[in-house]
């Protein structure tokens, strides 16, 4: 009997560790993702920009007459 309460409470232990670890990388993960997140959003809007820029300069070339 003391024998399986010692083993219970190792895997009770593990289980409390892996959770742990689990919550930790969830938290790493979750702030990894909204830094991506974050990062993509400032790219659209250089592109966005790149794009109105590049829209204008089209716009000043002189059409080519046929």
């Amino acid at each position: 009997m003391e024998a399986e309460l010692k083993a219970l409470e190792d895997k009770l232990n593990q289980f409390i560790e892996a959770n742990q670890q689990l919550r930790e990388d969830t938290q790493r993960l979750r702030q990894e993702l909204a830094s991506a997140l974050h990062r993509n959003k400032q790219l659209e809007e250089k592109i966005s920009l790149a794009t109105t820029r590049l829209e204008q300069i089209v716009e000043q070339i002189p059409a080519e007459e046929a």
